[in-house]
């Protein structure tokens, strides 16, 4: 078995890795690291959550252990697609680069320029960015990639999904043509196999298992449910959800909860905050400072379920995960395998749930067809009842009144034309002899009595005179 050692890794960099505890290189390890010692561009395929990270970050602090960087012009660079992302690479250089005097600038943002810019001044070995404040420090002539050596592209298929592409492209063209590079990913889509066909030449593809592959190490499972009336979808899905946790029971030590929507993170957050769970939202909308301190509270067990949109799902290392909660059907298939590949990590059992209304099924379909298994169904656990077929709710709606004018109407009280006697009493003698025939229900109330609705005693001058 392959060692750490066998990899003709620096004997800093292996005492940086002795001190984590680690012995043995995962599977993309294994076979990158030689790769990338030798100069040569790697095109490495693996599912989340086997290492990729170290995979670059190893031989990188290697080959950089000679060398002196200068004022605004990185080493190396290493491109990440969300702040997150880009953070947990800077503290995995932090951790294996202990030993080394290599120095690091991160650019992401939310962050103060005028810090960052202090940091690229002093000139730094590695820059770890997201592509758009890159390019910001760039343009604002702040920053030259002329002395990059290596490149490293982390999570491609995840800058596809979020736009980054024509940035990519312009980054590579503002590098030297003899840089090395280091492209990974997850899947390989044919706009990620066009790029890497035009920008790495010749490169090792390092392929540890197949694409858009879910680690068995996750029991999965997946709600079917109708609900019971279509605005009621979203309400009874926080009822399921909140039914599944409390099914798990103690098993749950923490979770996420992945939602498409941002605004559905905060309503599922305040929910579950409403009925005494301990759960934070983050997404792309909240402060950079916020999204650290939730994150950071996660990590060290403050907050027990992290509610997400997929600006948590793809890189992140968050250890002993154990339930992962899939509150919407993700609408991209590939978005399915990044969200559980948060838990079942480094060879532990985790648990993945998803709730699909049935409006969803497509989607459902095509993540089954894209891991190539069926995800096995279960009930609504027990405190949940099945949506039953919505009965018209006839007594929500008050029963339509008769109209008076309908020859059906019910028979009054009394045949005297009331409203015709008032009027008489005041009449001249010589008129009662011919009374008008009026309609029999005229000036009586519909609730068939015989009360005046009309006037009253106060009768205007027009209806007492003669004709």
């Amino acid at each position: 078995m392959t060692k750490f050692t066998d990899l003709n890794l620096d004997p800093k960099v292996l005492k940086a890795i002795e001190d984590t505890g680690y012995e043995t290189p995962t599977p993309i390890q294994a076979q990158a690291i030689p790769f990338a010692l030798e100069g040569r561009d790697v095109l490495g395929i693996a599912q989340t959550g086997t290492g990729k990270t170290a995979s670059f970050v190893l031989p990188m602090i290697t080959m950089l252990g000679k060398g002196r960087a200068r004022a605004r012009m990185p080493r190396s660079l290493v491109l990440a697609p969300t702040r997150e992302l880009a953070a947990q690479v800077a503290e995995n250089f932090e951790a294996y680069a202990k030993y080394t005097k290599l120095t690091m600038a991160l650019l992401i943002g939310g962050v103060s320029f005028k810090d960052q810019d202090r940091l690229i001044d002093r000139g730094v070995d590695v820059l770890v960015a997201t592509p758009g404040r890159l390019l910001d420090h760039f343009e604002r002539g702040k920053l030259m990639l002329t002395g990059v050596q290596i490149m490293v592209v982390d999570e491609a298929d995840r800058m596809l999904d979020m736009g980054f592409i024509p940035d990519i492209e312009r980054i590579f063209k503002l590098t030297p043509f003899t840089r090395q590079t280091l492209f990974f990913s997850a899947t390989m889509a044919p706009e990620i196999t066009r790029i890497t066909q035009e920008f790495l030449h010749n490169p090792e593809r390092v392929e540890v298992a197949r694409q858009a592959t879910t680690s068995e190490t996750i029991i999965q499972a997946v709600c079917v449910f109708k609900p019971s009336r279509k605005d009621r979808t979203a309400s009874e899905k926080r009822d399921l959800l909140r039914a599944f946790i409390e099914s798990e029971g103690d098993k749950v030590t923490n979770g996420i909860v992945f939602c498409n929507r941002k605004v559905d993170v905060d309503i599922v957050a305040k929910s579950l905050k409403k009925h005494g769970f301990n759960a934070s939202p983050i997404h792309g909308d909240l402060e950079q400072s916020v999204r650290t301190r939730t994150l950071n509270g996660f990590r060290n067990g403050d907050i027990r379920f992290l509610i997400a949109s997929d600006v948590a799902a793809r890189g992140l290392d968050i250890p002993n995960v154990s339930h992962i909660f899939n509150f919407d059907v993700p609408i991209h298939s590939e978005d399915y395998v990044h969200r559980i590949g948060r838990t079942g990590r480094a060879g532990r059992e985790g648990h993945a749930f998803m709730l699909c209304p049935v409006h969803d099924e497509k989607y459902l379909k095509a993540i089954e067809a894209l891991v190539k298994q069926d995800i096995p169904r279960v009930a609504a656990p027990g405190s949940v009842k099945p949506a039953a077929k919505a009965e018209k709710p006839v007594e929500d709606k008050p029963a339509k009144a008769k109209s008076t004018r309908s020859r059906k109407a019910a028979k009054p009280v009394d045949d005297t034309p009331v409203q015709e006697v008032r009027v008489a009493e005041k009449q001249p003698e010589a008129n009662k002899s011919t009374p008008k025939k009026e309609p029999r229900n005229r000036g009586r109330s519909r609730q068939g009595n015989n009360s005046v609705v009309g006037m009253g005693d106060h009768v205007p001058a027009f209806l007492q005179r003669s004709f």
